[in-house]
Parts: structure tokens; C-alpha cells; sequence
């Protein structure tokens, strides 16, 4: 009984943190959001509807960055980011700006890149924007599959899985992303890393408190707001890990355990062997193949890890 209350009040605080955004320029909810789910990769009754109505969490499509000096001040020294290095450009996107949008639609140089962040799971992926030779524009579709994030093609309207990294309904269907390798990290990390990073500015054309963490009380409380189809109890579904995907071998390294390594981890996924440099203080991973190239990782709970790779192994050496 206890549980279920804490779960009514915690859905009921997030609720509550939705209703007072201000208002968005996206459609009323529905059932669907006008998204044609039938026929897709997944059953429609597996999609929940997480609130919004579709755009109702507004992704970024122009961002503005800070730079040297404009940087003082707009953000603390351990405030988490999610940081990406492509094409000799560095970028940080505060989580608390990516709380409000779940989306950035971004160029390095001139490569499209899309970046996407679930609150509800924790995940923060980055992605090559181009799929099939087309440029694809995404958007918030305010649909969920096993608490995750359902995009949008604003070209096809096809919705994507943000952890499945591919097309589930609509033209096209199993269609898959390209993930590109980026930290989830704190800022004073990621300055270090990269003194000339770029800063996603607060001037986001939005009326939007972003120091108003409105997902506080979720990350504190145990509990998920949305069912998934597979669980995995071997350890608490909001533990923080570290996943790791290459083929069809997938790895999962709680940060408990990583906070115990004394130099960096030399650990298989499957047949693959790779290395994972752990920083303690900002409780950020980078993980490198045999040859010291970046491998794309994916820190988030790890219910979220273990719904959509439910044959994943686990880093419990104790």
C-alpha cells in the first residue's frame, strides 16, 4: 500500500510539473498525438501517452551556444551536461535545459546531428541526423514505449525509440540511427576536457525557468512512472549504469561498481573487448575500442537499460 501511494503522489508531482510549464505551440493531447501507430514494430497498446500533446515539449531547432567569457556564470561546476565532440567542435547541453525539451536539432560543421535526452529514463543519445541519404528533423511526439522517448520525423511523421535507435511505425519503419558518442558528465568535467566547448545558451526563444528541476522528485523517489515490457531485478530499476551496445551483445556497468576501479576497465561485450575510463567526481564514463577509438555509451537507469536489452550482461564483480 505504501508503495502505491508514493508512486500516485510521484506521478502526481510530475503531472502537476507539466501542467505548470507555460504554454507550448504544440496540438491538445489525444490518444495517439495523430500519430499512425497501427502496423508499426511494436503493438499500439504497448505506446503510453506521457502527457504532452505532440510538440507539447518543444524541441530546439535554432540553438543558441555561449562561448569563453559569455559561459561565466550561466551554469554550476557540477551541473551535469551531456557534452559531444564531433568535427573539431565541442558542445555542452545542460540537462536542465534538456529537461524542457528532450530534443536539440543541431549542425557540427555540416554534419546534422540530433540530440536527445529522456528524463524519465535518464538517457541522454546523440545521433547522426541524415538516415538514407534524407535529413530528418525531429520533434516530441509525447508518446512513450517502456518509459522512453518517442520522437519524430517531421519529415514522415514515423516515430523512433530513442533506445531502440530505430523507426516504429509510420514510412520509415526499420529505419535505424546512428548513435554518436557523447558524456553525460558535469560541466566543470567537461571544460576540462574541452576548454573552447560551446554552451547551449538559456535564450532558447522559450518562457522556460531552467533552474526549476522539475523532474527532482522522480529522481529522487524509487519508483518508474511508466510500466515496461521486460524487468530485471538484479539490481534497483533506478540504479545508474552505464550500457554498452555492439551487435547483439550489450553490457551494463553500474556506477556503484565503477566508483571502485582504481584505473580504467578493460571489460568485453561480447566477443569485443574494450576499455572504460571511469571519472569518479563527475561520474562519467568514456569508453574506447581496442584501437582508442570512442564507442558510443549510454548512461541511465537501468531499468530503462535492461527493458530494451533484456539479454544484457551485467558488471557485478563483488
Amino acid at each position: 500500500m505504501r508503495h502505491s501511494y508514493l508512486k500516485v503522489r510521484a506521478l502526481g508531482l510530475l503531472l502537476l510539473s507539466y501542467l505548470a510549464l507555460p504554454a507550448a505551440a504544440g496540438e491538445p493531447p489525444s490518444y495517439t498525438n495523430g500519430f499512425d501507430i497501427e502496423g508499426g514494430l511494436i503493438a499500439p497498446n504497448e505506446i503510453d501517452h506521457g502527457g504532452p500533446g505532440r510538440d507539447g515539449v518543444p524541441a530546439l531547432d535554432n540553438p543558441l551556444f555561449l562561448t569563453g567569457a559569455e559561459r561565466d556564470g550561466k551554469i554550476g561546476a557540477n551541473d551535469r551536461v551531456l557534452g559531444v565532440s564531433f568535427n573539431g567542435i565541442a558542445k555542452a547541453y545542460p540537462i536542465a535545459i534538456l529537461d524542457y525539451h528532450e530534443i536539440v536539432n543541431d549542425v557540427f560543421g555540416v554534419t546534422p546531428i540530433t540530440v536527445t535526452f529522456c528524463p524519465l529514463c535518464g538517457t541522454g543519445m546523440v545521433f547522426f541526423a541524415e538516415v538514407d541519404g534524407q535529413v530528418l528533423n525531429f520533434g516530441v511526439s509525447g508518446l512513450l514505449y517502456n518509459s522512453d522517448l518517442l520522437l519524430y520525423d517531421r519529415n514522415t511523421l514515423s516515430l523512433w525509440s530513442q533506445l531502440m535507435k530505430t523507426a516504429v511505425t509510420g514510412p520509415l519503419r526499420g529505419s535505424k540511427l546512428t548513435q554518436v558518442p557523447a558524456q553525460y558528465t558535469t560541466w566543470n568535467a567537461w571544460l576540462e576536457q574541452h576548454p573552447d566547448t560551446l554552451l547551449l545558451s538559456r535564450e532558447t526563444g522559450h518562457d522556460r525557468d531552467y533552474d526549476q528541476a522539475i523532474y527532482v522528485e522522480y529522481r529522487r523517489l524509487p519508483m518508474v512512472m511508466f510500466s515496461t515490457g521486460h524487468q530485471d531485478w538484479r539490481i534497483p530499476a533506478k540504479t545508474w549504469v552505464v550500457g554498452i551496445s555492439i551487435g547483439d551483445a550489450s553490457l551494463a556497468l553500474p556506477f556503484e561498481q565503477l566508483d571502485r576501479l582504481t584505473a580504467p576497465l578493460e571489460v568485453a561485450v561480447g566477443e569485443t573487448q574494450v576499455t572504460v575510463h571511469w571519472n569518479r567526481e563527475a561520474s562519467a564514463a568514456r569508453v574506447v575500442d581496442s584501437d582508442g577509438a570512442e564507442i558510443p555509451a549510454t548512461s541511465g537507469y537501468w531499468f530503462a537499460w535492461a527493458a530494451f536489452h533484456p539479454e544484457t550482461a551485467l558488471y557485478l564483480p563483488e
